[in-house]
């Protein structure tokens, strides 16, 4: 779409209006189905509206919020339970869900013992929602077929070193031979594997001779090798290819983010966009997933002040891609607490989350009165609803940063809600994570993102 413009004479359902907002308010009081506790047997049927999709994507307006991570396991579960739902795929790296999924597929005896995502922010996925999602995980697919196991995937791009270890690991088991040529190859990335920014910064600014070469090169090999049925094409060869892929888009995007943040946010998520079509593509014609991950990633950027600026994402590829049959949801709250740092590689903080704008769509569902709903406009008859979210409002994003005292330059940024969400859930006040303690001795690892949301 192109940018809306903006009209002073219109209220924001397009007509002359003194008073637009308190009309989507009243419309949105209408059309909110009050949610129960995830927990009572009365939520999860809510959802299964979403049986007959490709892919289910679950947003979220903040990484540190509690609420938002049990609202979407409770859906999860239920698209995996009645209605044949079989990847969760999620903004995290792909080494460190890789072990997580070993554990939910009853492939290894335990997940949390390890050093699992011990990258900043640790809070993300290592807390006890995640855990207790896993758990269960775990025990569902015990009843199960070892090749119908639901899995558990990760589909960023920040695991440079650890997805180089992954490949020669796996190469080392297979062919020494074609280890010792991919440490070689990869040899020029090692220097910079623990801080890959510096990589990006001498390459970009101090005219470093890039890897992009070598990284691209080990990749192509290793699919020949496949291809020449030299090495199983198996789980285990599915699982070093997407490392190899990891290493050679992260070698791309540590030099992109001194090009700027949109070519570096693009690539981030055309790589996760891609990671999602390879494991549809592995599962198999009947695959269907669900993806978590924040509202910027999952809503069409299309439709935000984001897209307007030449940012794409996730959302909006799956939308194109898949059309109808990928569903998009957010989350959004007004005020509570929320886990985030202040900056990028703090301390993990419990903060107080500001009440909501008054120029927000955060505050049109504050005023409809409803202090949890699911709100749906999929439904090609409910124009007056669509009609009244079809404007530009403020929104805001939370990522692992937040700082209150600049919320409305550093978190909000302009949306029509109609044509980035197919529905929103809404909480009014949330509670944030509890975070999972790091193995004793376990320093926590760094990788550089230079997003000012940290999304």
């Amino acid at each position: 779409m192109t940018t809306p413009s903006q009209d002073a004479r219109q209220g924001p359902l397009g007509f002359p209006s003194p008073d637009g907002k308190t009309i989507i308010a009243s419309v949105l009081r209408r059309y909110a189905e009050p949610l129960p506790d995830p927990d009572s047997p009365d939520f999860a049927p809510m959802f299964d509206r979403y049986a007959d999709a490709r892919v289910v994507m679950i947003g979220e307006a903040s990484h540190g919020t509690s609420d938002f991570y049990r609202l979407r396991a409770a859906i999860t579960r239920r698209l995996i339970e009645r209605h044949g739902f079989s990847i969760v795929a999620v903004e995290a790296d792909w080494p460190d869900a890789g072990h997580l999924d070993r554990y939910v597929r009853g492939q290894a005896p335990s997940a949390w013992k390890r050093h699992i995502f011990s990258r900043f922010p640790t809070w993300m996925w290592r807390n006890t929602d995640v855990k207790t999602f896993a758990h269960w995980l775990h025990r569902y697919n015990q009843r199960l077929a070892p090749d119908n196991r639901v899995e558990f995937r990760g589909l960023d791009i920040y695991s440079l070193r650890n997805s180089i270890h992954e490949v020669l690991a796996y190469l080392e088991r297979v062919d020494p031979r074609l280890a010792q040529e991919a440490r070689r190859r990869y040899g020029c990335l090692t220097p910079w594997q623990d801080e890959p920014a510096l990589y990006g910064h001498f390459v970009e600014r101090d005219g470093l001779m890039p890897c992009e070469n070598a990284v691209v090169e080990q990749l192509n090999t290793l699919l020949a090798e496949r291809l020449a049925g030299l090495v199983k094409d198996d789980e285990a060869f599915f699982n070093a290819a997407q490392n190899a892929r990891v290493v050679q888009a992260a070698e791309h995007y540590y030099r992109a983010i001194y090009r700027g943040s949109t070519t570096s946010w693009n690539l981030r998520d055309q790589h996760m966009f891609d990671t999602l079509q390879a494991l549809l593509e592995h599962r198999g014609p009947q695959a269907k997933a669900v993806v978590w991950a924040h509202n910027s990633h999952i809503g069409n950027a299309a439709a935000t002040q984001m897209g307007w600026k030449g940012q794409f994402n996730i959302g909006q590829l799956c939308r194109n891609t898949h059309g109808h049959d990928a569903v998009l949801i957010g989350m959004g709250t007004d005020r509570g607490q929320v886990a985030a740092a202040d900056d990028w590689d703090g301390d993990m903080l419990i903060k107080d989350v500001r009440p909501s704008r008054p120029d927000s769509w955060e505050y049109q569902f504050l005023k409809a009165g409803i202090a949890a709903s699911l709100t749906d406009w999929r439904d090609p008859r409910r124009t007056e609803l669509r009609h009244a979210l079809s404007k530009p409002l403020l929104e805001r994003a939370i990522g692992v940063i937040y700082r209150p005292e600049t919320e409305r330059h550093s978190h909000y940024f302009e949306a029509v809600l109609a044509e980035q969400f197919d529905a929103m859930i809404w909480v009014e006040q949330t509670q944030p994570v509890t975070a999972l303690a790091l193995p004793e001795g376990q320093a926590i690892e760094s990788e550089d993102e230079t997003f000012p949301f940290g999304v």
